[in-house]
C-alpha cells in the first residue's frame, strides 16, 4: 500500500451501495508533491480504489472545459 496524506478534503462527488466514497482530494502519495485526485475511499480512509491524479496545471484545464461545457 503506498504512504498518503491528504492535505485538503474539497468534496464527495457519490457514495456507492457499500459505503465507499468517491471524493475530491488534495493528496500527496509517498511523499510527492500534492495533486489533486479523485477516487474511492473507505469510510476511515484506510483503503482506497484505483482513481485518477491531475497536477494543478491540469485542474486548470479541467476546470475551463466543464465551465465550457453545456449543462447535460
Amino acid at each position: 500500500m503506498k504512504k498518503f496524506l491528504i492535505y485538503k478534503h474539497i468534496g464527495n462527488l457519490s457514495q456507492n451501495d457499500n459505503g465507499w466514497i468517491k471524493e475530491l482530494n488534495l493528496i500527496s502519495w509517498n511523499g510527492r508533491e500534492p495533486v489533486y485526485d479523485i477516487r474511492t475511499w473507505n469510510l476511515n480512509h484506510t483503503k482506497y480504489g484505483n482513481g485518477v491524479t491531475v497536477t494543478a496545471g491540469q485542474m486548470r484545464a479541467l476546470k475551463k472545459l466543464v465551465e465550457k461545457m453545456e449543462t447535460f
